[in-house]
């Protein structure tokens, strides 16, 4: 998770190489001096190493380009790290976080069954054709984890499930929110068609529901009707600062329907990655919504306000600080 070497452990701690490897694999334990030093070195609170909740991630999806095996590993356990203390929050609430999957029986063989997806998904969460102005409220609403995490420009997302129940989707926090808002849907996507038939491979599929999801099919003719040779880059811009789709997205969404040919598809990518000023117009970000988690910070006060949690409990889980606890701890009776 820190990303050190055995042998730069060691040197920070002060012990030999041996010895660190007789500590991971449970031959010795250190006492209590070297145990803050380890604490300290790895970045995280001495009662990490006393955790009773551990989790298990189950078929990671990651969304990347060219990250190493040593970086992939890193944020992999910083996940872990995080969704132990969330899962031992709730239980310490006692709340009940199961997750029914609306769409899992659907057999996906061709786009017409990601479309169907999409609507009967938007259905069942009561979302009907209006924009989702927070995808993150939305998923956390219907017990999906969201997690967001500082990450350079290589790492998109991940999606898994946590000990086989628990959906959780991971999000670079640092991107423009409406590429946030697409991968967050598009790591949806990863977790709910379980069932791919179809000679579309699994990120094809993810990215057409995430579309699908974002603007659905009838509300696409009723904006821009059935076909069309020629758009305007006004009316995307209008589309984007309305549904939260980057006007990327939207031109794929556009052919995908068949509104627009793939060859007008082409041509519009083509422009810009060869102008550099139609470019920056076009990736601009537009969408004046938020997409933030809050609800472990949610759950977090809920249990302080409740006496369930002691402040210093509530520090471990969450690495703040007992003192800015104290000052959120302004309770109304």
């Amino acid at each position: 998770m820190a990303g050190l070497s055995m042998d730069a452990l060691a040197q920070l701690v002060g012990v030999s190489k041996e010895a660190i490897n007789k500590y991971e694999k449970g031959k010795a334990q250190p006492n209590s001096t070297n145990l803050i030093k380890l604490a300290n070195a790895l970045n995280v609170k001495p009662d990490y190493f006393f955790r009773s909740t551990s989790v298990e991630l189950e078929n990671v999806n990651f969304r990347k380009r060219g990250m190493g095996v040593k970086r992939l590993n890193q944020i992999r356990e910083k996940v872990r790290d995080n969704l132990e203390r969330y899962i031992e929050l709730e239980e310490l609430l006692t709340m009940d976080t199961s997750f029914p999957n609306p769409i899992g029986h659907i057999a996906i063989t061709g786009e017409k069954d990601i479309e169907t997806s999409a609507e009967i998904l938007r259905k069942e969460w009561e979302l009907g054709l209006d924009p989702v102005t927070n995808v993150i409220e939305t998923l956390e609403a219907h017990e999906i984890k969201v997690v967001e995490m500082e990450g350079e420009e290589k790492f998109d997302g991940l999606s898994s499930f946590i000990d086989n129940k628990y959906p959780v989707i991971v999000i670079n926090k640092n991107y423009p929110i409406e590429r946030k808002r697409f991968t967050l849907l598009h790591e949806l996507g990863h977790l709910l068609l379980t069932k791919n038939e179809s000679s579309l491979d699994n990120e094809k599929v993810c990215h057409y529901f995430a579309g699908a999801l974002l603007i659905p099919e009838q509300v696409v003719y009723e904006k821009f009707g059935k076909r069309r040779h020629n758009l305007l880059l006004d009316e995307l811009i209008a589309i984007q600062q309305t549904w939260g789709i980057s006007i990327g997205a939207l031109i794929y969404r556009l052919a995908e329907l068949n509104v627009i040919s793939s060859e007008k598809r082409s041509t519009f990518f083509w422009k810009r990655n060869k102008s550099p000023e139609f470019k920056v117009l076009v990736d601009k970000q537009r969408f004046s919504g938020t997409e933030q988690s809050y609800r472990f910070n949610q759950l977090l006060y809920r249990g302080i306000a409740q006496e369930l949690l002691s402040l210093s409990k509530a520090s471990e889980l969450s690495n703040i600080s007992i003192h800015e606890l104290k000052k959120a701890k302004n309770v109304i009776r």
